[in-house]
């Protein structure tokens, strides 16, 4: 598991990235849990996540932040990255971010790929 903490942070809201690989929906599954094991993201706002398999089949979850698991999943197609799963996880700093919060969810796939490399 590759792990990046306090990757970003914006408005007090603060922003880490996980991933690792997987084959299906139940790896995603036992990944996430293992994630949440950890007090600290369990308590998270959000744990949005995507993976995107070898045979094309998208898998994504938002955790309440609509629209940010295909803002990943995006991003693993533009890669070519499958059979890996990232988490994008915010802890949420009292500020609504509005679009911005897509951005961020970027900037950490980015860093993430930039660790991969």
């Amino acid at each position: 598991m590759l792990q990046l903490m306090n990757v970003v942070s914006d408005r007090g809201s603060k922003y880490a990235v996980s991933g690792g690989p997987v084959s299906g929906r139940k790896d995603v599954d036992a990944f996430l849990k293992n994630l949440k094991k950890n007090k600290k993201f369990a308590k998270a706002t959000h744990n949005t996540w995507a993976a995107l398999m070898e045979d094309g089949t998208p898998l994504k979850g938002d955790d309440g932040e609509s629209g940010a698991g295909l803002v990943i999943l995006r991003m693993l197609e533009r890669q070519q990255l499958t059979n890996h799963v990232i988490v994008v996880t915010r802890w949420y700093g009292g500020v609504k971010l509005g679009g911005d919060r897509f951005r961020r969810v970027q900037d950490c796939v980015d860093a993430y790929f930039a660790e991969m490399d």
